[in-house]
């Protein structure tokens, strides 16, 4: 069975010139601008229409048009808040780091050789994938965030710089 290998301290710095550097973060389609947009619509289009409800003596609806505009914003909140997640891959010539940081700012740094790291690439039936770096019977998914097609990407360019250090 695989272990996840022993977190490394935060303030580590690699030594030497470094073969391959990235920030996986997830992706956000809508940005800020959008963001606003959208929810000045939202906003327009549910005061409107708890306006037509009160006006007709529906009082109780205006107050759920107004619910509805909150729990929007609270879930697109949540969603930016876990965007602030990501992970940073740093090879060097004698260390393979790897920094993770959760959407609440924790903080947590990996350690391989890359002599010794093997990537491995599984392609499941449903077509994901998952990638994970693996030496000494220990084990680490890298880059999870990204799509199928990014992580192959990724996992090709990530052992392209392995084998040059190599």
């Amino acid at each position: 069975m695989d272990r996840t290998p022993d977190a490394k301290p935060l303030d580590a710095k690699l030594e030497g010139a470094l073969h391959f550097n990235a920030v996986v973060t997830p992706h956000r389609s809508l940005g800020r601008k959008g963001f606003i947009v959208l929810m000045s619509v939202l906003v327009a289009v549910n005061f409107t229409a708890g306006m037509i409800f009160l006006l007709k003596g529906a009082w109780p609806i205006f107050g759920f048009c107004g619910l509805d505009v909150a729990l929007v914003y609270w879930a697109f909140k949540a969603n930016y808040r876990a965007a602030r997640a990501h992970e940073t891959v740093q090879l060097s010539d004698d260390e393979l780091l790897i920094r993770r940081v959760d959407q609440r700012g924790n903080a947590r740094a990996f350690s391989f050789q890359p002599y010794w790291v093997r990537l491995d690439l599984v392609e499941n039936p449903d077509e994901s994938t998952e990638l994970y770096l693996r030496s000494h019977g220990k084990s680490l998914e890298l880059a999870r965030v990204l799509s199928p097609p990014e992580r192959l990407q990724f996992a090709r360019a990530l052992q392209a710089a392995l084998r040059k250090v190599k």
